[in-house]
């Protein structure tokens, strides 16, 4: 490390040579210090520089130290998490139990889905491919369990949205102490609110999509109970209902945001996570009977129009943002330009202010005569990631995290969802919910486990100083605030209130965001590319549909 003697600390060191030792010369340096009025001597102005350019190294050297620090920390405390069953790792629970605090674990000390994905991918760039292969092949054992709640069964294909691993006594004779392990999954029968978890399967799938390209193991998606469960969770995804839309249709509280939040309908996250699913599912299929050709199919109409629904209504600009404000309403007609009757009043006066002119998003839920105009991350990112999203409307979305960086990174990224419900709108949403206060938790509160789902939108586009930025920023206090679930108040100043700390997935999530910023070409596993046979199955359908072609003439269509 550079060692400097600053000409600051010893003004006049008695008009003396003074040395200074560099990174740029190992000898040093012999400088002589002369004071004038006039200003420096050329030997001052060569000191000066060596002084600011040693300080230079000395701060990229100690910044780089720390975050090694940082990364040492966050492995060791990931290694720690890692849970056993019949002596071999399946998992990481969603949090260790801190010893300074008497919060009651909850279910904390399970091992969930959706908050495996991130430790899971840090080991798959790491090259610990066992662990993820235990956890894919063993979680496939519980989508066949029999679930009820009040004698009422879900759909067979639904993933647990966590489990337990259990010691319990053996009854062997001549065997007092012998014990086995057993797994105990909840599929929404014990979780808060009682709500079945339609991100985990979804997420299975992507993960068993990332585990073949990273480790080049095809042998377990190509198993026959794999093929199994991929197809068990595409039959319940895309069974047939009442609904006119291609989204998923789910209750609150079925993804990250597993809390009354309003999200009820067709929400962002899981459509982004749904067409990603299709597009891996499509990828790891084999074709051996008429079964699998029917659901391709089916799978194949579902990623077109979901595609086209997302990109053209989901979509929000200063320009169509323009065009809301200017819409009629009560249109009956098969070419009416406001399809779900939005209403202009509904465009809240936040939005007016927070959009940019250059940049844009795609809304959280779309139902008939309603629109959530607020900007959930998860969902945003993931569109990027799953190319849902075109390119323009990828860069858009990039545009306006960087025009708002004040309100959606702030002092840690970054922000679930923007902006917090509050007052009379909290209360009648969220049920008063004491946990999802404003600015907090689910409620606008900003969590740093988003920081590996920003760091791959941020390479897929390839704008990478967004994540090294983001990454920069909650170095400054993640570890010295022990890994917190999530932070409070509108600038992510506060630890969250009720906010677990040593979080895995905030742990992971930042472990995934520098190993991937180390070799951005292992984004790879997560990314779909835009698929082509999409977008001119899209257009010859136009074209072949009379009653869409007259009503091209009165729409800007996305593709």
């Amino acid at each position: 490390m550079a060692e400097t003697l600053l000409s600051k600390a010893y003004p006049l060191f008695n008009n003396r040579p003074f040395y200074v030792k560099s990174t740029l010369n190992p000898r040093g340096l012999i400088f002589h210090h002369h004071h004038h009025r006039q200003g420096l001597q050329t030997s001052d102005w060569y000191s000066n520089n060596s002084n600011r350019l040693s300080c230079k190294c000395d701060s990229k050297i100690r910044e780089n130290n720390v975050s090694l620090m940082i990364e040492d920390e966050a492995w060791n405390l990931l290694k720690e998490s890692i849970v056993y069953y019949c002596n071999n790792p399946i998992g990481t629970i969603a949090a260790a139990n801190d010893p300074n605090t008497t919060t009651t674990l909850l279910n904390y000390d399970h091992i969930f889905i959706r908050d495996f994905i991130p430790s899971a991918i840090a080991f798959l760039l790491k090259g610990d491919y066992d662990i993820v292969k235990n956890f894919i092949l063993h979680t496939l054992q519980l989508q066949s369990w029999e679930k009820t709640m009040d004698c009422h069964s879900p759909g067979q294909g639904l993933m647990p949205a966590s489990f337990k691993v259990r010691t319990v006594p053996l009854e062997l004779e001549g065997h007092d102490y012998a014990t086995e392990d057993v797994l105990d999954p909840d599929f929404g029968e014990a979780a808060i609110g009682r709500v079945a978890p339609v991100d985990s399967g979804l997420w299975w799938i992507i993960l068993l999509r990332a585990y073949g390209k990273s480790s080049g193991d095809l042998s377990v998606q190509e198993r026959v109970d794999v093929q199994t469960g991929i197809k068990m969770i595409l039959k319940l995804c895309l069974a047939d209902g009442f609904d006119m839309f291609p989204t998923l249709l789910v209750t609150d509280g079925s993804c990250m945001i597993d809390r009354r939040m309003g999200i009820h309908g067709h929400p962002l996250e899981i459509q982004a996570l749904f067409y990603s699913a299709l597009l891996g599912a499509r990828e790891m299929l084999t074709q051996e009977d008429a079964s699998s050709a029917d659901l391709l199919e089916a799978l194949n109409n579902r990623l077109l129009a979901l595609s086209f629904h997302i990109r053209e209504y989901y979509w929000i600009d200063l320009r169509k943002l323009n065009e809301i404000y200017r819409y009629n309403t009560e249109e009956y007609s098969y070419e009416a330009v406001n399809k779900f009757n939005i209403y202009p009043d509904q465009i809240p006066s936040w939005l007016v202010e927070f959009m940019p002119s250059k940049g844009g998003y795609f809304i959280g839920n779309l139902q008939p005569a309603h629109m959530d105009f607020r900007f959930f991350s998860l969902g945003n990112l993931w569109s990027i990631v799953s190319s849902i999203a075109t390119l323009d409307q990828s860069n858009a979305i990039l545009d306006l995290i960087e025009s708002k960086w004040s309100e959606l990174v702030a002092d840690m990224p970054l922000k679930i969802c923007y902006p917090a419900l509050e007052g009379q709108e909290w209360r009648i949403i969220t049920g008063s919910d004491p946990k999802n206060t404003p600015w907090s938790y689910h409620n606008g509160g900003s969590w740093p486990t988003l920081l590996w789902q920003l760091t791959v939108a941020s390479i897929k586009m390839n704008r990478l100083e967004i994540a090294r930025k983001a990454i920069k920023v909650a170095e400054k206090r993640i570890a010295s605030d022990k890994w917190p679930e999530y932070y409070d108040t509108k600038q992510a100043r506060f630890v969250g209130k009720q906010a677990r700390l040593f979080q895995t997935w905030s742990i992971a999530g930042y472990l995934v965001a520098k190993l991937l910023l180390a070799d951005p070409s292992a984004a790879n596993i997560l990314v779909n590319e835009e698929d082509l046979e999409i977008v001119n199955a899209f257009s010859y359908m136009i074209s072949a549909n009379p009653r869409k072609r007259r009503a091209l003439n009165k729409h800007s269509f996305v593709v």
